[in-house]
C-alpha cells in the first residue's frame, strides 16, 4: 500500500500548493487561451499539474531507496528516463514555445533511454512480418522509439476534459499492476500502482472542479510512463501477449489514429491541426445537453467535468477483455478489431446527429425558464 498511498499524498499536496500559488506564477503557467477549438474552461487556470505527478513518483522513488527496496532502482530509471518528455512539455506549458515535433523528438530519446538503460524493448509482436522487423536490434529500438512516443502523443491527444486522461492512464495502469501479479513481477505491479498514486494526487484537484490541468508535461509523461510499463511488461514474460499492452492502450491509440486519418484523408489537412470534433469533444457538444449556450463558469466546469464518464467507459470497454485475454494474441487481435469498429460506428452517430437517445444527458439547468403569461 505504500507505493499507493505515497505518491499519492505527494502529489496531492504539490498539486495543492502549485493551484494556491498560481496568483504568483499564473502569468506564465496558467492556460489564458479561451477560445481554441479544444478550450472548454472559463478562466485562466494552471496547466502544469504534471509537477505534481513527478514529484509523487519521486517522492517514492527516494522513500523506496530508504527503506533499501531492491526495486528502488527500476523506479529511479523509469523517471530519469522520461526527463526528457517531461522537461519538453513542461517548458511548452510554460513557455508556449515548444512545438510538438520537439516534444515527440524529446519523447523519442526518452524512449531511446528506456531501450538503453533499463532494457525496455519490443522484440516480438506475433505479426508476420513485423517480428522479422524487431528481431534486428535496430529494428527493435526503432519500432520501440515509435511506439513510446506516439502512446505519449496519443494520451496528450484525449487530455481534453477534467479527469479524462489521468481517469484512462490510471485504469490502464491498474491493469497492467493486475497481469504483473499474475505473472510473479511484484516490481512491475508496485511501480503501476506508484504511477496510479501519483496520477490520483493529481486528479483529486482537476476533477470535477478543473482547479489544475495536466499540460503538456504531465500527459507525455504519464504517456511514457505506461508506455514504458507495458513494455516492460512483455519483455520481461513471454506469457504475456506481445499485443496485450498495446490492448490496453488501445482507447488513446485508436483516438489518434483516426484523428491522422479524419484531418488528412477526410479534411485534407495537417494531421497535426488541433480541430473541435475529437469524440470526447462532439461528447461535450452533443451528448451533454445540459445548459447548452451559458457562460456562468460554474455550469461550464459541471458540464466539462460530466464529458469524462463517457469515455471512462470506452476505456473499461477495450481493459475488459484485455484482462480476459492477456495471454492469447488471437484473442486480443479479434478484441482489437472489434473495438475499432464499434468506435468507429459510435463517432459516425453521433456526428450526423443520430446519437441514441439514451445517451444524451438533459440536466434539468439545461431547461428555459418558462414565459410569463400575458396579462
Amino acid at each position: 500500500m505504500l507505493y499507493l498511498l505515497i505518491p499519492f499524498a505527494v502529489a496531492a499536496v504539490v498539486t495543492l500548493y502549485v493551484v494556491h500559488s498560481s496568483t504568483r506564477h499564473g502569468h506564465f503557467s496558467a492556460d489564458h487561451d479561451l477560445s481554441g477549438p479544444q478550450k472548454f474552461h472559463s478562466r485562466p487556470v494552471p496547466r502544469i499539474g504534471g509537477v505534481g505527478i513527478f514529484v509523487g513518483l519521486l517522492g517514492m522513488v527516494l522513500t523506496a531507496f530508504a527503506m533499501g527496496h531492491p526495486g528502488a532502482r527500476l523506479g529511479g530509471l523509469l523517471l530519469l528516463c522520461g526527463l526528457p518528455a517531461f522537461a519538453a512539455g513542461l517548458i511548452e506549458d510554460l513557455t508556449k514555445k515548444v512545438s510538438p515535433a520537439k516534444r515527440l523528438l524529446a519523447t523519442a530519446v526518452s524512449a531511446a533511454l528506456g531501450v538503453w538503460v533499463m532494457g525496455a524493448v519490443i522484440t516480438r509482436t506475433d505479426i508476420p512480418g513485423l517480428d522479422l522487423v524487431v528481431a534486428t536490434t535496430v529494428g527493435a529500438t526503432l519500432a520501440t522509439v515509435f511506439t513510446v512516443a506516439g502512446v505519449a502523443n496519443s494520451v496528450n491527444i484525449i487530455d481534453g476534459f477534467n479527469g479524462l486522461s489521468s481517469m484512462c492512464v490510471s485504469l490502464m495502469l491498474l491493469a497492467f499492476a493486475y497481469v504483473a501479479y499474475q505473472v510473479g513481477d511484484t516490481e512491475l505491479a508496485l511501480w503501476s500502482l506508484a504511477g496510479v498514486g501519483a496520477i490520483l494526487g493529481f486528479f483529486v484537484w482537476n476533477f470535477p472542479a478543473g482547479m489544475i490541468f495536466l499540460g503538456d508535461g504531465g500527459a507525455y509523461f504519464m504517456g511514457f510512463y505506461l508506455a514504458e510499463i507495458g513494455i516492460l511488461l512483455i519483455s520481461r514474460h513471454a506469457q504475456v501477449s506481445p499485443l496485450f499492452a498495446l490492448m490496453v492502450c488501445i482507447y488513446p491509440v485508436f483516438e489518434t489514429l483516426f484523428s491522422i486519418y479524419r484531418r488528412r484523408v477526410l479534411r485534407d489537412a495537417s494531421p497535426g491541426a488541433p480541430d473541435g470534433i475529437h469524440l470526447h469533444s462532439l461528447i461535450y457538444r452533443r451528448l451533454m445537453r445540459w445548459a447548452i449556450g451559458a457562460r456562468d463558469a460554474r455550469v461550464m466546469t459541471r458540464r466539462n467535468s460530466m464529458t469524462a464518464p463517457y469515455l471512462w467507459t470506452l476505456c473499461i470497454s477495450s481493459l475488459a477483455p484485455a484482462l480476459l485475454f492477456w495471454d492469447s494474441t488471437p484473442m486480443i487481435l479479434g478484441c482489437m478489431l472489434l473495438f475499432g469498429v464499434a468506435y468507429v460506428a459510435l463517432y459516425w452517430r453521433i456526428v450526423r446527429f443520430r446519437t441514441p437517445k439514451w445517451m444524451v444527458f438533459r440536466g434539468d439547468a439545461g431547461k428555459l425558464p418558462a414565459r410569463k403569461p400575458h396579462a
